[in-house]
Formats: C-alpha cells, sequence, structure tokens
C-alpha cells in the first residue's frame, strides 16, 4: 500500500474567510464551500489541496503542523506582502546562509516562509 498527501485540512471558526485568505496568498481558487463548514481552495502554487473545517472552537496553543513555503522572489518582499494582507510577525529565523520567518495567517495558525532551499526544513 502507498499513501499520498491529497490535502492540508485546517480547523477554524470561519473556514470561508480563511479560505479566501489563503487562496488569495497563493494564487488558489476557493473550488467548494459546502454551505461554509467545509471549504476547499485549489490551484495556484499549491501542490495539494488545502481544506477548512468549521469547527465551534479551535484547540488553544501552538498548532503542531505546519506549511513551510518558499518564496519565488525576494524572501523579504514576500514577507511585507504577507504581513499587508494581514499576516502576523511570529520570529525571523536562520542566520546569513539560511533565513526563514515564521509568521501567522488572520486565525493564528503559523507557517514558515523561507527563500528557495534544498531540502531544508524549518
Amino acid at each position: 500500500m502507498t499513501l499520498t498527501l491529497g490535502m492540508i485540512t485546517t480547523d477554524t471558526t470561519d473556514a470561508e474567510a480563511l479560505a479566501g485568505w489563503w487562496a488569495e496568498q497563493t494564487g488558489a481558487q476557493i473550488a467548494e464551500t459546502n454551505d461554509g463548514w467545509f471549504v476547499i481552495v485549489r490551484g495556484g502554487t499549491l501542490p495539494v489541496w488545502m481544506a477548512f473545517q468549521k469547527v465551534d472552537g479551535v484547540t488553544p496553543g501552538k498548532n503542531r503542523l505546519h506549511l513551510d513555503l518558499t518564496a519565488s522572489g525576494d524572501l523579504d518582499d514576500e514577507v511585507e506582502r504577507l504581513l499587508g494582507a494581514g499576516a502576523t510577525l511570529v520570529a525571523r529565523r536562520g542566520d546569513e546562509n539560511f533565513r526563514w520567518v515564521t509568521l501567522a495567517d488572520p486565525q493564528g495558525n503559523e507557517f514558515c516562509v523561507s527563500g528557495p532551499h534544498g531540502g531544508g526544513t524549518s
């Protein structure tokens, strides 16, 4: 048996709003809304589908799984664009050999953005 990654799903109290934010940031489209309880985003720069599932309350604390995204252009320019779109800065990390920035989306889900790299992780 072989498993493949088909979708990444995030719990949220407002699935349509968060899906819209991620669709805008990745150049993707909202493919399904399912009355706002399970919204699917696909296309753009996404290698897999993203989904946003409406829940009554999200689990508090730091998320245990996060996205590591790669900026196609200048890292600092991309971070400024995301901050202007509603992301918040968590931390700037790394050194002169490899840098990445940890941000949070409008509902507090952390994700990292780096410049191109050869298989390293944040």
